[in-house]
C-alpha cells in the first residue's frame, strides 16, 4: 500500500511538472505587445492585422519585402506642431539673433512682428511674409554651418508649454509604430513639408530613420570651390515645397515606388494618402486626428496649423484608419513614460 501511494505521488509530481513546463512554454512563445502605448481597440487591431497579413507568405495579400514602403508626415504626425510649427519657431529665434546687425528690421514686417513678439501680426503677413522670414533665416551659409546651427538650437531650446527640448516632443505611440514596421521589414521614410536639411540634423536619432530616407521642402543651393575647399551654399530662393501634391511627386522622384503604408495628420497629407490608396494590392492609410486638449491639443477643420478638413471627410468615406488621439493613445510623449 505504501509503495502504491508512493507511485501515485511520483505520478502526481510528474503531471504537475509537465503542466508547469507546458505553461512556461506557452508564456515563452507569447509575443510581446508591439504597440504598448496604444489602447486596445479598432485602430490598434487594424494596424496589427495589416502587418500580420501582408508579411505572411501564405496569404494572397502578401507584400514582398522590397515593396514594403511606409511614408510618414512629420509635423503633427510624428511630433507636435502647436502652437506653431517648430521650424518656424527656429526661424523666429534666428531672426532675433541676427537682428542687432539689421536695425532696419524694427520697421519692416514680418521681422518687426518677431522682434515685438506679435504673433498675430506675423500670421497676418501671410505666405509672402513667412517665406521672406524662412529665406532670411535659413540661407547665406553652407549646409554644414546650417546643420550646426540647427543642432545647437535643438540642444538649447524648449517648448513653451511643456518646457521640454523640441526633439522630446515626439509621439511615443508613433515611435513604436515605426519600430514595429521596421521589425517586419518595412522601409520607413519621412515625407514632410518641413525643410529637408532642418530635419536631417535630428531625425535619425529621434526616429531611427537615416538621412537618405528623409524627404522635405528645400531651398536652392550652389556648389562653391574656394581656396581648395568645396562646399554647398544655401541660397535665399525656394527650390521645392513638399506639401499636398508635392508629396507624391517627391515620393515618385526620390523613392521610385508607391507606398503601401502612409501616415499623416492634415489636408497637406491627403494627396500622399490618396496616392498610396490608388496602388494595387492591400494598402494602409492612417490619419492622426488631434482630439486631446488636455494632454496635447484638439484641432482639425478651423486650425491655421495642421488643418484637417477635406482629409477627415475623405478618410471617413474611404474607410481609412483614423487615430483618435484621446482614445487610442495611453501616453503622448516619451517623457510621460
Amino acid at each position: 500500500m505504501k509503495l502504491f501511494n508512493s507511485k501515485l505521488s511520483i505520478m502526481a509530481l510528474a503531471i504537475v511538472g509537465c503542466l508547469y513546463l507546458h505553461s512556461c512554454s506557452i508564456n515563452e512563445t507569447e509575443k510581446p505587445d508591439p504597440l504598448p502605448s496604444w489602447n486596445d481597440g479598432a485602430t490598434k487591431s487594424a494596424i496589427i492585422d495589416f502587418v500580420t497579413t501582408v508579411t505572411d507568405e501564405n496569404n494572397t495579400d502578401y507584400i514582398p519585402v522590397e515593396d514594403r514602403i511606409a511614408t510618414f508626415d512629420n509635423d503633427g504626425n510624428l511630433w507636435s506642431e502647436q502652437p506653431m510649427y517648430f521650424q518656424l519657431m527656429f526661424a523666429m529665434d534666428r531672426i532675433k539673433e541676427m537682428a542687432p546687425n539689421h536695425p532696419e528690421w524694427d520697421t519692416i514686417q514680418p521681422f518687426q512682428a518677431i522682434l515685438e513678439n506679435d504673433t498675430l501680426a506675423l500670421l497676418q503677413s501671410g505666405m509672402h511674409g513667412l517665406a521672406a522670414l524662412m529665406m532670411t533665416s535659413h540661407a547665406g551659409m553652407t549646409s554644414e554651418e546650417f546643420s550646426e546651427i540647427v543642432s545647437s538650437w535643438m540642444a538649447t531650446s524648449f517648448h513653451p508649454r511643456f518646457n521640454q527640448p523640441y526633439h522630446k516632443m515626439i509621439y511615443q505611440p508613433m515611435l513604436e509604430l515605426l519600430t514595429y514596421l521596421r521589425a517586419n521589414d518595412f522601409k520607413t521614410f519621412v515625407v514632410s513639408g518641413g525643410g529637408i536639411e532642418f530635419m536631417r540634423t535630428w531625425v535619425p536619432e529621434a526616429y531611427g530613420i537615416p538621412t537618405n530616407q528623409v524627404i522635405g521642402s528645400s531651398i536652392k543651393t550652389e556648389f562653391l570651390f574656394e581656396n581648395g575647399q568645396a562646399s554647398i551654399m544655401r541660397l535665399p530662393e525656394i527650390d521645392f515645397i513638399d506639401d499636398k501634391e508635392g508629396k507624391p511627386l517627391a515620393i515618385n522622384k526620390f523613392i521610385g515606388k508607391r507606398p503601401v503604408f502612409a501616415s499623416g495628420n492634415s489636408d497637406g497629407d491627403l494627396q500622399m494618402l490618396q496616392y498610396t490608396d490608388s496602388g494595387k494590392g492591400k494598402r494602409f492609410m492612417l490619419y492622426l486626428h488631434h482630439t486631446d486638449a488636455d494632454r496635447e491639443w484638439a484641432y482639425d477643420r478651423e486650425s491655421h496649423i495642421g488643418k484637417l478638413d477635406k482629409g477627415l471627410d475623405y478618410g471617413n468615406t474611404h474607410n481609412w484608419t483614423i487615430i483618435n488621439m484621446k482614445n487610442d493613445w495611453k501616453i503622448i510623449y516619451p517623457f510621460q513614460k
